[in-house]
């Protein structure tokens, strides 16, 4: 992959606990394709706007998607600055003093601009986004009609620079309060999957689908 890594700029450059800030592609993209939920921001006649929306990621490129009357999909497609985050939570960090609780945690901040899409490449940024969220649903289901394509706009995030920033490890209390009878430690988070819910609308007694079926197996590794 050419340039592997981000040039740190006054823009993406970690400035509180710099040790924790990472520029590299591989520790960007590895937290990217961990998720699919970011938020996204912009600014519109100097009122800014955070949404939280669905991404997927090829490469160099992210696609996010909604309403053809989305504003926020209607302001970006002008191709105005925007800035895209993505937390991944690991454990909440449990100190012996308030002041020392934290949490570990891996984040990316995209800076970018966006182009709208159509044709064959936007049906191929829905299939992206579809694979992020649950891989190999697309090619089970209905695709896209017409008028469901013009009710939806697609677009394609180019990232102009980022950085992550990630914290592990246990608390880090003054030297004076380890000796407190108190407990201290991590306490693990993470995302889970549950058994899937039937509709019960469906006409057909179906097996869950293999897009569920990995999912669940991954879960369980």
């Amino acid at each position: 992959m050419e340039h592997q890594s981000f040039e740190k700029s006054a823009l993406n450059t970690v400035k509180r606990l710099p040790k924790r800030g990472f520029y590299d592609k591989e520790t960007i993209y590895g937290i990217l394709d961990q998720h699919f939920l970011c938020h996204l921001s912009w600014e519109d006649q100097g009122q800014p706007y955070l949404i939280p929306t669905a991404y997927g990621r090829k490469e160099d490129t992210l696609f996010v998607h909604g309403s053809s009357k989305s504003r926020m999909l209607v302001a970006l497609t002008d191709g105005r600055p925007l800035c895209m985050v993505v937390t991944l939570i690991d454990g909440l960090v449990l100190a012996r003093s308030a002041f020392h609780h934290s949490m570990n945690y891996r984040s990316a901040v995209i800076y970018g601009h966006a182009r709208e899409l159509d044709g064959d490449e936007k049906m191929e940024a829905l299939r992206i986004i579809s694979d992020q969220i649950l891989p190999g649903r697309w090619d089970e289901v209905r695709l896209p009609n017409d008028i469901e394509m013009k009710a939806t706009t697609a677009l394609a995030i180019e990232i102009d620079t980022a950085s992550a920033k990630i914290r592990t490890g246990s608390p880090g209390d003054d030297d004076e309060d380890y000796d407190l009878p108190i407990w201290a430690g991590v306490l693990p988070v993470s995302l889970t999957y549950h058994h899937p819910i039937p509709d019960p609308a469906m006409k057909h007694e179906l097996p869950e689908p293999q897009s569920i079926y990995s999912r669940l197996i991954k879960e369980k590794q």
